[in-house]
């Protein structure tokens, strides 16, 4: 039997009274967050932007002051090593969490899966793929970001350590990512986890690698998900869009940056637009699990999920968006120091909530 879900845990300890304050705005004042049934908004707001959050404001006058080079004007190695000593610096996480790893063979070597949990007892389950690029990171530079949302939501979360472009080229990272999710599945009793509360998440290049999971388990009948969780997720190998335009430079991710990850991830540009790479480009959305996508203003990833968005509630998929204005690419892992990252925990945990009762 399901065990009876309680929210776990409060972030408003994280905070200040007025951090708390702040975050409370941020959740109640949300000027583009929809949860859509039937009706979709423009994509392109008609309200003016939301000036920049003061702590990414603040990040980015540090990174500028800091001379750290851009990730795309390193080395892969340098880069992956730069990700990893910033996301050692992002804090402890918020409580304990009991891990543990495996070892999952795939096609051509091994991945390493870690799994987070807060209790013994059988646990909805997500399945976590990180971000960066499919050129950087790892579990490690996520490590503290998995703890914090088993923390919070109560589920547990299983973290991918899938193989990592330039040595391991499309569609290595989707096979992976597959693999990793269809094992979860099929040991789901032995590892201790609800049967019929599977989900998939993933931010930015973890976004994509979660979609193409959906994807996959719908056309192979595979995995029943019960529900796709994409936060700021790369979802077309296109640099064309309005939000490119806007923030494609000045905003932590740059388009430069996001046509070295492309570059390095892809064997050739024709299969960047496979449904594999690029989700946005399917022909068919129809039959996938309820997706919950999160976005930041200032990311020029912004309109491609939002767009994903908008085309699975036209094929009839339930879908929660929901915009954090005012912030940038990859503000979610810093809930130490930013409100606004610690108000997105909070959302994603109660979007995560009906997992524990089996439902979507």
């Amino acid at each position: 039997m399901a065990p009876n879900f309680a929210p776990c845990h409060s972030l408003g300890e994280l905070h200040s009274a007025s951090q708390h304050r702040y975050t409370q705005h941020i959740k109640t004042n949300q000027n583009s967050f929809t949860r859509w049934a039937g009706c979709c908004p423009p994509l392109a707001p008609s309200f003016p932007p939301m000036p920049l959050d003061p702590y990414a404001q603040a990040f980015l006058l540090e990174l500028a002051r800091s001379g750290l080079p851009a990730f795309h004007e390193l080395d892969v190695n340098a880069a992956r090593e730069q990700m990893l000593a910033a996301s050692r610096q992002l804090g402890p996480p918020l409580g304990t969490t009991a891990t543990c790893e495996l070892s999952v063979p795939v096609s051509g070597g091994k991945i390493r899966l870690r799994i987070y949990r807060t209790r013994p007892e059988p646990l909805p389950v997500v399945v976590y793929f990180h971000g960066g690029g499919w050129v950087l990171g790892s579990i490690e530079t996520h490590d503290v970001f998995c703890r914090d949302l088993a923390y919070v939501s109560g589920t547990a979360v299983v973290s991918v350590d899938y193989r990592l472009a330039p040595e391991h080229k499309y569609p290595t990272a989707v096979r992976d990512a597959y693999t990793a999710l269809d094992y979860v599945h099929s040991r789901a009793d032995e590892l201790g986890f609800l049967r019929g509360s599977l989900a998939v998440a993933g931010d930015s290049a973890g976004g994509n690698l979660a979609a193409a999971c959906a994807l996959l388990a719908r056309d192979r009948a595979g995995p029943p998900l019960a529900m796709q969780v994409l936060i700021y997720p790369i979802m077309d190998f296109d640099f064309s869009t309005r939000s490119y335009a806007e923030c494609g430079e000045g905003y932590f991710l740059t388009r430069a940056a996001m046509e070295w990850f492309w570059s390095h991830y892809l064997p050739k540009a024709e299969v960047g637009h496979e449904p594999t790479a690029s989700p946005l480009r399917a022909a068919c959305l129809e039959r996938l699990p309820r997706a919950v996508i999160l976005t930041a203003e200032f990311d020029p990833l912004r309109d491609e999920g939002e767009a994903y968005a908008q085309r699975l509630d036209a094929s009839g998929v339930p879908v929660v968006l929901k915009r954090f204005d005012g912030t940038i690419h990859g503000f979610i892992r810093r809930t130490r120091n930013w409100p606004v990252a610690a108000a997105a925990l909070q959302f994603l945990a109660a979007e995560l909530a009906p997992l524990h009762c089996g439902r979507q």
